[in-house]
């Protein structure tokens, strides 16, 4: 496969996110009742409880895969609390551990025309007023009304807080045997998927592709200055028996360092499964 393939004209051919954020008022419409994974974008996250403060059970968030879920009922706009800074029951680091942690990270070098910052989302502004009274809540999450399973990512965020990326899981959005996948990192995407056409994603749109030979071929490139950067070719298995999700996104966590320190590409691809019961 050549990568100029993916660098010519793309079809735009996606659906806006699920978790793209809405406006937040303080009277929150509806509640609900459901099952939330927790993960970490980064380093895991220690002492979280869902909907109320100072709960006798904590929950965790581990880097960029699964925990148990965690039984939510309350307001659609779930508050999400942290206890602690979250290190109280880590055990001390090994010598390795150290040496790895002390090793600068070698992140590609970024290119001219990569975006700012984003102005405040309305999440973000409540998320603010409500610390004034809470200084232990740590994020907000709009949460999906009509399904039973979301994941919520949580992503590091200025003053000790998250911002949350919510995916919603429902079945029917996310079928066994099949891929999504969901662009959250800051630059416009191409994907070559199984030799068909090259399909392009805005920041926050997601894509979901048909597996019917148990793996998807895809081609990735990103663009940036105005110009389309080819960044890889890969084979991803997707089994007929899971939830498959693959996230591309932009981190220059110590997770995505190899053990000699070295890095991958420009962004960085996670891959989330999930055993159908």
């Amino acid at each position: 496969m050549k990568s100029n393939i993916l660098l010519s004209s793309v079809a735009l051919a996606v659906a806006w996110f699920a978790f793209s954020l809405p406006a937040v008022s303080s009277a929150q419409e509806g509640e609900v009742s459901m099952r939330v994974d927790l993960v970490a974008w980064g380093d895991e996250i220690r002492g979280l409880t869902l909907g109320q403060p100072g709960k006798t059970n904590s929950h965790t968030a581990l880097p960029f895969r699964y925990s148990a879920p965690v039984a939510y009922s309350g307001p659609v706009l779930m508050e999400i609390y942290k206890s602690g800074d979250g290190r109280e029951d880590k055990p001390a680091p090994t010598a390795e551990d150290i040496e790895h942690e002390s090793v600068p990270i070698p992140m590609p070098v970024r290119p001219a025309g990569e975006p700012e910052a984003a102005p405040k989302s309305a999440i973000t502004i409540e998320l603010e007023k409500r610390r004034k009274e809470k200084p232990d809540l740590v994020s907000l999450a709009k949460l999906p009304s009509d399904c039973r399973r979301a994941t919520v990512l949580l992503a590091p965020a200025p003053n000790n807080t998250f911002q949350a990326y919510v995916i919603d899981d429902d079945p029917a959005k996310l079928p066994i045997g099949q891929l999504r996948i969901h662009n959250l990192s800051p630059h416009t995407i191409a994907l070559r998927l199984n030799d068909a056409p090259a399909k392009e994603l805005k920041t926050r749109e997601t894509l979901l592709v048909p597996a019917a030979s148990g793996e998807v071929i895809f081609e990735l490139a990103y663009h940036v200055g105005g110009e389309w950067k080819f960044q890889e070719s890969n084979i991803l298995a997707v089994r007929a028996n899971e939830q498959t999700q693959m996230i591309v996104l932009r981190s220059e966590n110590q997770f995505f360092l190899s053990s000699d320190g070295g890095s991958g590409g420009y962004l960085q691809l996670v891959t989330l499964r999930r055993s159908a019961k």
